[in-house]
């Protein structure tokens, strides 16, 4: 596996230079990763991207060649660079597996370590969960509105970029896609590939005809052509049912199926099928592409369009939405203890949750849906028979619940450096990742209109916060009458 430690912002470096040089680099701290909205205005998030950090800290170390072109720079001691030269991680990571329903504020991830590798991971790993994150949610809203219809991942041409297209795949099959058009990505992750032709191959040929024919002689047992080139029902559909009659069927085969990939996507549908079930063909397969998302696909069958299979492309691998995962300094260890810290914004969305938390599910016992979350301190018991959740942006709304289950979200993956947890094989992911969405209420996983799940701080955790905040005025209060009076004396001394 490759080394990617680099892959880091130029600051984490430069602040970890200062962290040396102030006798800082056996400090310990605790960093969350937490994101503050849903994309796609929707109601939840799948988690992603661990299976990429594990790679990455597996595998984190500065090489020769890295310490060489960092001195290139000029901006770091010998001292340091040799330092930098046995770093490895050393630190413990607590997560939510992939696939994992997740909401704003949860922490996702958490470290423990040094603070100088603390800092140096933050880039990758932000990388890694706000591109994985992204990718399986759009898989997974994309993937529960087709229902039983196959969606297959056309998109690895539109990715940014051949790293970010493979990876990409790997999460578009984790959030429901049955197959992926990227060969690397089915080979390196076990994934089933699939395709069919394009339109420059009919484009190409002398003819329509003669394109579907040749693509029949090399692929007789997969025939599924492309047949809006031209035009779909004048030209398309006959041609391939012309070519199924003379040279598939003589030889002992049989049309599979057709995509569509332009026009009115329903009629176009409909009158396919029609032509098809009149000339003998009515198990031929549609597959449908073109621009499709959630919102289109759901229109599509509401129309009733006729659709065996879906391919998507850019819209699950390219897409223009973001997920703005961020890495904030929760606490650092002064003499064995935990010391919270809190990130104090005027914008009260970025106002961070102090401390070492745990992140709690209730399910209902009768249906295991989800019924509301809970971020507790880490030393926090939770109440097993009756427990009461309030909105945090709107206090005055509050869920008592009973009859329920718990479970903790976060897992252990690293331990002292060491690799502790198990990745499931990419199946396993995506098996995990539909039951994690089973759980959630139809309120939530409506992509139109979605309700707000509940996400509580337990009084503890509240309590923490608050007094934090308190602490934290009050030293901005004493900062200003300190100004205060050195503007005053400053003033009299002139």
């Amino acid at each position: 596996m490759e080394n990617k430690t680099l892959m880091t912002d130029f600051y984490e470096l430069t602040m970890a230079q200062s962290y040396f040089d102030q006798g800082k680099k056996e400090e310990k701290v605790y960093f969350d990763i937490f994101f503050r909205t849903n994309p796609f205005n929707g109601g939840y998030t799948m988690t992603g991207g661990l299976g990429e950090t594990i790679e990455y800290l597996q595998n984190f170390g500065f090489a020769e060649e890295d310490i060489e072109y960092l001195k290139t720079t000029e901006s770091f001691s010998d001292e340091f660079l040799e330092y930098l030269k046995d770093l490895h991680f050393t630190g413990d990571i607590n997560a939510m597996p992939d696939g994992t329903a997740a909401f704003p504020n949860e922490p996702v991830l958490t470290v423990r370590t040094n603070l100088i590798e603390a800092q140096i991971i933050e880039t990758a790993l932000l990388t890694n969960f706000n591109h994985g994150g992204l990718v399986t949610t759009k898989a997974k809203r994309i993937t529960s509105t087709a229902g039983n219809i196959p969606v297959l991942d056309f998109g690895a041409r539109r990715a940014r970029g051949i790293d970010s297209a493979i990876e990409a795949s790997r999460h578009a099959y984790i959030g429901g896609c049955r197959g992926t058009s990227n060969v690397y990505a089915g080979k390196k992750y076990d994934i089933p590939v699939s395709g069919t032709m394009a339109h420059s191959m009919i484009q190409e040929a002398e003819c329509e005809y003669e394109a579907f024919l040749s693509y029949a002689k090399s692929h007789p047992n997969n025939c599924i052509f492309l047949v809006d080139t031209f035009d779909t029902l004048k030209s398309g559909i006959p041609n391939a049912i012309r070519v199924s009659r003379e040279y598939l069927e003589p030889n002992g085969y049989r049309l599979k199926g057709i995509r569509i990939d332009s026009g009115d996507l329903t009629y176009l549908s409909k009158a396919a099928k029609n032509m098809l079930v009149e000339a003998g063909y009515e198990d031929v397969k549609i597959c449908l592409s073109n621009g499709l998302d959630e919102y289109t696909i759901a229109k599509l069958l509401r129309q009733k369009a006729i659709v065996d299979s879906l391919g998507v492309g850019d819209n699950i691998i390219a897409s223009k939405e973001r997920l703005n995962g961020v890495y904030k300094l929760v606490a650092t260890e002064k003499d064995g203890k935990m010391v919270p810290k809190i990130k104090v914004s005027e914008d009260p969305i970025k106002t961070t949750n102090p401390g070492l938390k745990t992140v709690y599910r209730f399910y209902d016992y009768d249906s295991n849906k989800a019924l509301g979350d809970v971020i507790a301190t880490s030393e926090e018991k939770i109440a097993r028979d009756q427990y009461t959740l309030v909105s945090e942006k709107e206090p005055w709304k509050k869920k008592t619940l009973t009859d329920y289950r718990i479970r903790k979200l976060q897992i252990p993956i690293f331990k002292n450096g060491e690799l502790v947890y198990q990745e499931p094989t990419i199946k396993e992911k995506q098996s995990y990742c539909e039951c994690e969405y089973q759980t959630l209420p139809d309120y939530i996983t409506d992509i139109e209109n979605p309700g707000t799940y509940y996400v509580d701080l337990s009084k503890q955790e509240r309590r923490l916060k608050e007094y934090m905040l308190y602490e934290a005025e009050q030293k901005i209060a004493t900062q200003a009458l300190e100004e205060l009076s050195y503007q005053k004396v400053k003033k009299n001394h002139i």
